[in-house]
């Protein structure tokens, strides 16, 4: 599987992030733990039932891996999707983001209490959701060689999770940890405490206010509740807007996001808010 468009490189040519590489790294010496000491599962494991015994097992349990397989996928996954939404959140809303989706699989598994829930599964899974919502036009390469929009490749991993969880069947494969995953990604970046789609914005320095004087008589004037017809946006303010954009986008693919200036980088972000919410 590998992702191409062009707002990207060829996957094996950007430098993996560095909390992906951390993550990476973590989930294959937990793996490898566990397969010297299974016993370790029983208390790295989420467990709904032991969740009052054990509730450092809502984190730990995404480090868990029930076969190679089962690791492989998950780390594909993330070394594809990840880096990306690394480069654009920065390093730790992105491992805020990864651990929220996990802990979200761990809620939404709470319906199952008797089962033992282990995988980064959720997490991938909000990470997917998180790509495809960003990037929805983004051909996905299947095997390498047939290219599917990221839109329609997560809608039905999503919906074949869903569809799995309502009816019984996939028995082995959590679910609703899947789903849980995908509710939280999407549920976070809808709100108000989503991360930005372009990086931090850069802070702006207050500008002093002058200080003027006034007579005591002097009127004093009330603003309108309206803004005046002038200082609404016109068509071709707002053609111009997309103009910059597309602009800031083409340096963005050439020199990556340290190209862009603070004021293009804000520019971006609130674009990007004003046009998420439509």
């Amino acid at each position: 599987m590998s992702y191409s468009g062009a707002r990207f490189q060829n996957p094996f040519g950007f430098n993996i992030t560095p909390w992906v590489k951390r993550l990476l790294l973590a989930n294959g010496v937990v793996f490898l733990f566990t397969l010297a000491l299974p016993v370790l599962i029983l208390y790295l494991g989420f467990a709904p039932a032991a969740i009052l015994a054990q509730p450092w097992t809502v984190v730990t349990y995404m480090f868990v891996h029930a076969g190679a397989f089962h690791l492989f996928f998950n780390m594909l996954v993330l070394f594809f999707f990840g880096p990306p939404l690394e480069e654009r959140w920065g390093p730790s809303e992105f491992l805020k983001f990864y651990l929220l989706c996990g802990v979200g699989g761990a809620v939404l598994s709470l319906l199952f209490w008797e089962q033992r829930i282990v995988g980064a599964s959720a997490a991938v899974y909000g990470i997917m959701v998180a790509f495809a919502m960003y990037w929805p036009e983004n051909p996905i390469y299947i095997w390498g060689i047939f290219p599917v929009k990221a839109k329609w490749l997560v809608g039905f991993l999503v919906g074949l999770s869903l569809f799995y969880a309502i009816t019984g069947g996939g028995a082995g494969v959590a679910h609703l940890a899947h789903l849980g995953g995908a509710a939280a990604a999407f549920g976070y970046l809808k709100s108000s405490w989503g991360p930005s789609a372009f990086g931090p914005r850069p802070q702006k320095k207050p500008q002093p206010k002058p200080q003027t004087k006034r007579r005591a008589d002097a009127p004093v004037a009330i603003p309108s509740a309206t803004p005046p017809r002038s200082a609404r946006p016109t068509r071709a303010d707002e053609e111009k807007l997309l103009d910059d954009i597309d602009r800031i986008l083409d340096k963005i693919s050439e020199g990556g996001l340290d190209s862009l200036s603070p004021e293009e980088r804000t520019q971006l972000d609130e674009a990007s808010r004003k046009y998420r919410t439509n």
